[in-house]
Protein backbone atom coordinates (compact mmCIF):
# COMPACT_ATOMS: atom_id res chain seq x y z
CA UNK A 1 0.00 0.00 0.00
CA UNK A 2 1.01 3.85 -0.76
CA UNK A 3 0.39 6.74 1.62
CA UNK A 4 0.35 9.59 0.64
CA UNK A 5 1.29 12.82 2.72
CA UNK A 6 0.18 16.54 1.93
CA UNK A 7 -2.20 15.71 -0.58
CA UNK A 8 -4.24 18.77 -0.93
CA UNK A 9 -0.66 20.12 -1.17
CA UNK A 10 0.95 21.78 -4.82
CA UNK A 11 2.96 19.12 -4.90
CA UNK A 12 1.22 16.01 -2.98
CA UNK A 13 -2.06 16.91 -5.38
CA UNK A 14 0.10 16.43 -8.33
CA UNK A 15 1.46 13.11 -6.40
CA UNK A 16 -1.84 11.61 -5.54
CA UNK A 17 -3.57 12.83 -9.25
CA UNK A 18 -1.07 10.35 -10.81
CA UNK A 19 -1.57 7.53 -8.78
CA UNK A 20 -4.88 7.83 -9.18
CA UNK A 21 -4.41 8.02 -12.85
CA UNK A 22 -2.52 4.83 -13.05
CA UNK A 23 -5.71 2.68 -11.65
CA UNK A 24 -5.04 -0.77 -10.65
CA UNK A 25 -1.10 -0.72 -11.27
CA UNK A 26 -1.10 1.88 -7.06
CA UNK A 27 -3.15 -0.82 -5.80
CA UNK A 28 -4.52 0.56 -2.28
CA UNK A 29 -4.20 3.99 -1.92
CA UNK A 30 -4.23 6.03 1.70
CA UNK A 31 -3.88 9.75 2.64
CA UNK A 32 -3.36 11.83 5.84
CA UNK A 33 -4.76 15.15 6.02
CA UNK A 34 -5.74 17.56 8.07
CA UNK A 35 -9.05 18.60 6.92
CA UNK A 36 -10.53 15.76 4.54
CA UNK A 37 -13.07 18.22 3.24
CA UNK A 38 -10.96 19.85 1.16
CA UNK A 39 -10.54 16.37 -0.66
CA UNK A 40 -12.34 16.33 -4.11
CA UNK A 41 -15.33 13.53 -4.06
CA UNK A 42 -14.05 11.94 -6.60
CA UNK A 43 -10.58 11.11 -4.54
CA UNK A 44 -12.52 10.46 -1.24
CA UNK A 45 -14.06 7.97 -3.03
CA UNK A 46 -11.10 5.87 -3.94
CA UNK A 47 -8.44 7.05 -0.91
CA UNK A 48 -8.44 5.37 2.72
CA UNK A 49 -8.49 8.82 4.88
CA UNK A 50 -6.46 8.96 7.70
CA UNK A 51 -7.50 12.55 9.49
CA UNK A 52 -4.34 14.64 11.35
CA UNK A 53 -0.88 15.71 11.27
CA UNK A 54 1.95 13.77 10.00
CA UNK A 55 3.40 15.09 12.86
CA UNK A 56 1.58 13.57 15.65
CA UNK A 57 3.01 9.95 16.27
CA UNK A 58 -0.20 8.07 16.75
CA UNK A 59 -1.84 9.63 13.23
CA UNK A 60 1.52 8.19 11.22
CA UNK A 61 1.57 4.93 13.18
CA UNK A 62 -2.00 4.57 11.90
CA UNK A 63 -1.47 5.34 8.76
CA UNK A 64 1.33 3.23 8.21
CA UNK A 65 -0.70 -0.31 8.60
CA UNK A 66 0.39 -2.38 6.15
CA UNK A 67 1.88 0.31 4.15
CA UNK A 68 5.15 -0.10 2.29
CA UNK A 69 5.93 2.91 0.52
CA UNK A 70 5.43 6.36 1.30
CA UNK A 71 5.55 9.98 -0.06
CA UNK A 72 7.00 12.16 2.62
CA UNK A 73 6.87 16.12 2.60
CA UNK A 74 6.58 18.13 5.16
CA UNK A 75 5.01 21.32 4.92
CA UNK A 76 6.10 25.11 5.68
CA UNK A 77 4.71 26.46 8.85
CA UNK A 78 5.41 30.12 9.21
CA UNK A 79 4.75 30.51 12.47
CA UNK A 80 7.01 27.85 13.87
CA UNK A 81 9.00 29.25 16.53
CA UNK A 82 12.16 26.95 15.44
CA UNK A 83 12.51 25.66 11.90
CA UNK A 84 14.37 22.89 13.47
CA UNK A 85 12.17 21.39 15.76
CA UNK A 86 9.45 21.92 13.06
CA UNK A 87 11.66 19.30 10.33
CA UNK A 88 12.24 17.40 13.77
CA UNK A 89 8.66 16.82 14.78
CA UNK A 90 7.49 15.77 11.34
CA UNK A 91 10.39 13.67 10.76
CA UNK A 92 10.66 11.66 14.37
CA UNK A 93 7.22 9.71 13.44
CA UNK A 94 8.22 8.94 10.09
CA UNK A 95 10.98 6.88 11.42
CA UNK A 96 9.21 5.25 14.12
CA UNK A 97 6.69 3.58 11.28
CA UNK A 98 10.17 2.82 9.29
CA UNK A 99 11.65 0.83 12.16
CA UNK A 100 8.63 -0.92 13.95
CA UNK A 101 6.13 -0.82 10.68
CA UNK A 102 8.23 -1.91 7.96
CA UNK A 103 8.06 1.00 5.79
CA UNK A 104 10.13 -0.49 2.84
CA UNK A 105 10.54 3.04 0.62
CA UNK A 106 10.48 6.14 1.08
CA UNK A 107 10.04 9.02 -1.55
CA UNK A 108 10.29 12.52 0.02
CA UNK A 109 10.48 16.14 -1.55
CA UNK A 110 13.79 17.72 -0.26
CA UNK A 111 16.12 20.32 -2.19
CA UNK A 112 19.07 21.34 -4.46
CA UNK A 113 22.07 22.13 -2.34
CA UNK A 114 23.75 18.90 -0.61
CA UNK A 115 26.48 18.97 0.35
CA UNK A 116 27.52 22.79 -0.45
CA UNK A 117 24.38 24.84 1.28
CA UNK A 118 25.87 26.39 4.39
CA UNK A 119 22.97 28.39 6.36
CA UNK A 120 20.63 28.03 4.32
CA UNK A 121 17.63 27.99 6.33
CA UNK A 122 14.73 25.57 5.82
CA UNK A 123 17.04 24.28 3.20
CA UNK A 124 19.71 23.28 5.98
CA UNK A 125 17.07 21.79 7.96
CA UNK A 126 15.58 20.04 5.04
CA UNK A 127 18.46 18.09 4.08
CA UNK A 128 19.51 17.05 7.87
CA UNK A 129 15.67 15.78 7.71
CA UNK A 130 17.02 13.43 4.63
CA UNK A 131 19.98 12.05 6.60
CA UNK A 132 17.91 11.15 9.91
CA UNK A 133 15.78 8.93 7.78
CA UNK A 134 18.66 7.66 5.66
CA UNK A 135 19.90 6.51 9.00
CA UNK A 136 17.27 3.90 9.40
CA UNK A 137 18.59 2.01 6.18
CA UNK A 138 15.45 2.99 4.43
CA UNK A 139 15.40 2.80 0.61
CA UNK A 140 15.21 6.54 0.14
CA UNK A 141 14.99 8.59 -3.08
CA UNK A 142 15.28 12.55 -2.05
CA UNK A 143 13.57 15.00 -4.85
CA UNK A 144 15.71 17.86 -4.97
CA UNK A 145 14.35 21.11 -6.89
CA UNK A 146 15.58 24.25 -6.93
CA UNK A 147 13.24 27.47 -6.68
CA UNK A 148 9.35 26.63 -7.19
CA UNK A 149 7.67 28.14 -10.01
CA UNK A 150 4.38 28.09 -8.34
CA UNK A 151 6.56 30.58 -5.64
CA UNK A 152 5.42 33.50 -8.24
CA UNK A 153 1.26 32.63 -7.80
CA UNK A 154 2.25 34.70 -4.72
CA UNK A 155 2.76 37.53 -6.43
CA UNK A 156 -0.52 37.72 -9.18
CA UNK A 157 -1.88 40.31 -7.85
CA UNK A 158 1.45 42.55 -7.91
CA UNK A 159 2.32 41.50 -11.82
CA UNK A 160 -1.95 42.39 -12.21
CA UNK A 161 -2.02 45.72 -10.68
CA UNK A 162 1.77 47.06 -11.36
CA UNK A 163 3.21 44.68 -13.64
CA UNK A 164 5.95 44.08 -11.28
CA UNK A 165 7.95 40.49 -11.05
CA UNK A 166 9.87 40.82 -6.96
CA UNK A 167 12.60 38.03 -6.26
CA UNK A 168 15.16 38.40 -3.43
CA UNK A 169 17.42 36.93 -6.37
CA UNK A 170 19.85 39.15 -8.30
CA UNK A 171 18.09 40.38 -11.48
CA UNK A 172 20.90 39.26 -13.48
CA UNK A 173 22.47 35.50 -12.12
CA UNK A 174 20.78 32.33 -13.42
CA UNK A 175 18.05 31.26 -11.88
CA UNK A 176 17.30 27.23 -12.18
CA UNK A 177 13.35 26.45 -11.82
CA UNK A 178 11.13 23.57 -11.21
CA UNK A 179 7.36 22.95 -11.58
CA UNK A 180 5.21 21.38 -9.17
CA UNK A 181 3.71 19.01 -11.18
CA UNK A 182 6.90 17.61 -12.42
CA UNK A 183 8.20 16.87 -8.89
CA UNK A 184 4.47 15.38 -8.42
CA UNK A 185 4.85 12.86 -11.49
CA UNK A 186 8.27 11.92 -10.37
CA UNK A 187 7.30 10.92 -7.22
CA UNK A 188 4.42 8.75 -8.46
CA UNK A 189 7.08 7.14 -11.19
CA UNK A 190 9.12 6.34 -8.47
CA UNK A 191 6.20 5.32 -6.25
CA UNK A 192 4.81 2.73 -8.11
CA UNK A 193 8.36 0.96 -8.86
CA UNK A 194 9.12 -1.49 -6.09
CA UNK A 195 12.21 -2.84 -7.48
CA UNK A 196 14.61 0.46 -6.47
CA UNK A 197 16.79 -0.20 -3.48
CA UNK A 198 19.31 2.49 -1.79
CA UNK A 199 19.41 5.93 -0.65
CA UNK A 200 19.89 8.60 -3.63
CA UNK A 201 18.98 12.12 -5.04
CA UNK A 202 16.77 12.70 -7.79
CA UNK A 203 17.39 16.24 -8.91
CA UNK A 204 14.15 18.14 -11.21
CA UNK A 205 15.38 20.81 -12.43
CA UNK A 206 13.50 22.45 -15.37
CA UNK A 207 15.28 23.12 -18.58
CA UNK A 208 15.33 26.98 -18.10
CA UNK A 209 18.54 29.05 -17.72
CA UNK A 210 16.45 32.05 -17.07
CA UNK A 211 17.49 35.17 -14.74
CA UNK A 212 14.64 36.82 -12.82
CA UNK A 213 15.30 39.72 -15.01
CA UNK A 214 14.52 37.22 -18.37
CA UNK A 215 11.69 35.56 -16.61
CA UNK A 216 9.87 39.02 -16.24
CA UNK A 217 10.21 39.56 -19.87
CA UNK A 218 8.89 35.97 -20.07
CA UNK A 219 5.94 36.39 -17.81
CA UNK A 220 5.40 39.90 -19.92
CA UNK A 221 5.25 38.04 -23.23
CA UNK A 222 2.77 35.54 -22.13
CA UNK A 223 0.83 38.37 -20.24
CA UNK A 224 1.10 40.58 -22.74
CA UNK A 225 1.96 43.42 -20.78
CA UNK A 226 4.89 45.25 -19.20
CA UNK A 227 6.54 43.56 -16.64
CA UNK A 228 9.49 44.81 -14.78
CA UNK A 229 11.44 42.89 -12.60
CA UNK A 230 12.33 44.14 -8.82
CA UNK A 231 15.04 43.16 -6.32
CA UNK A 232 13.83 43.08 -2.89
CA UNK A 233 16.60 43.47 0.09
CA UNK A 234 16.96 41.26 2.65
CA UNK A 235 15.53 43.97 5.31
CA UNK A 236 12.66 43.98 3.03
CA UNK A 237 11.66 40.81 2.58
CA UNK A 238 12.19 39.45 6.58
CA UNK A 239 9.77 43.02 7.80
CA UNK A 240 7.22 41.54 4.84
CA UNK A 241 7.22 38.03 5.99
CA UNK A 242 7.08 39.30 10.06
CA UNK A 243 4.25 41.23 8.82
CA UNK A 244 2.26 38.71 7.22
CA UNK A 245 2.90 36.70 10.47
CA UNK A 246 5.65 34.46 10.27
CA UNK A 247 7.69 34.24 13.46
CA UNK A 248 11.59 35.85 13.81
CA UNK A 249 12.89 32.52 13.47
CA UNK A 250 11.19 31.60 10.65
CA UNK A 251 11.69 35.07 8.87
CA UNK A 252 15.15 34.78 9.83
CA UNK A 253 15.70 31.13 8.34
CA UNK A 254 13.77 32.41 5.00
CA UNK A 255 16.35 35.18 4.56
CA UNK A 256 19.27 32.66 4.97
CA UNK A 257 17.69 30.32 2.68
CA UNK A 258 17.44 32.87 -0.26
CA UNK A 259 20.53 34.47 1.01
CA UNK A 260 22.21 31.27 0.07
CA UNK A 261 20.75 30.15 -3.28
CA UNK A 262 21.82 33.72 -4.03
CA UNK A 263 25.23 33.51 -2.89
CA UNK A 264 26.17 29.99 -2.89
CA UNK A 265 25.27 29.04 -6.58
CA UNK A 266 22.99 25.61 -6.00
CA UNK A 267 19.88 26.92 -7.68
CA UNK A 268 22.06 28.78 -10.43
CA UNK A 269 23.52 27.92 -14.46
CA UNK A 270 26.05 25.62 -13.24
CA UNK A 271 23.22 23.13 -12.40
CA UNK A 272 22.32 20.74 -15.08
CA UNK A 273 18.59 20.18 -15.98
CA UNK A 274 16.98 17.05 -15.94
CA UNK A 275 14.35 16.76 -18.31
CA UNK A 276 13.53 13.50 -17.70
CA UNK A 277 11.98 14.60 -14.39
CA UNK A 278 11.22 18.10 -14.99
CA UNK A 279 10.12 19.01 -18.05
CA UNK A 280 8.43 21.72 -18.13
CA UNK A 281 9.78 25.28 -19.31
CA UNK A 282 8.81 28.18 -17.69
CA UNK A 283 7.11 29.73 -20.52
CA UNK A 284 5.06 26.74 -20.58
CA UNK A 285 4.12 26.86 -17.12
CA UNK A 286 3.53 30.84 -17.42
CA UNK A 287 1.07 30.03 -19.96
CA UNK A 288 -0.91 27.08 -18.50
CA UNK A 289 -0.81 28.23 -14.32
CA UNK A 290 0.26 32.07 -13.76
CA UNK A 291 -1.67 33.82 -16.99
CA UNK A 292 -4.93 32.22 -15.58
CA UNK A 293 -4.29 32.98 -12.41
CA UNK A 294 -3.09 36.22 -12.83
CA UNK A 295 -6.26 36.83 -15.08
CA UNK A 296 -8.58 35.57 -12.77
Amino acid sequence: MILVTTPTGQIGRHVLDALLAAGDAAGPLRVIVRDPERLAPRVRARVEVVPGSHADPDTVAKACTDVDRVFWLVPPQPTADSVEDHFGAFTRPLVDAIERQGVERVVGVSTLGRGVAVRAGQISASLAMDDVIRATGVHHRALCPPYLMENLLHQTGALRDRGVLAMTAHGDRVLRTCATRDIGVTAARLLLDGTWTGQDDVPTVGPDTLTPEGMADVVSEVLGRPVSFRRIGDAEYRAALLAAGASENWARAVAELSAATDEQGFYGVTVPSTPDTAPTSFRRWCEQVLAPAVRA
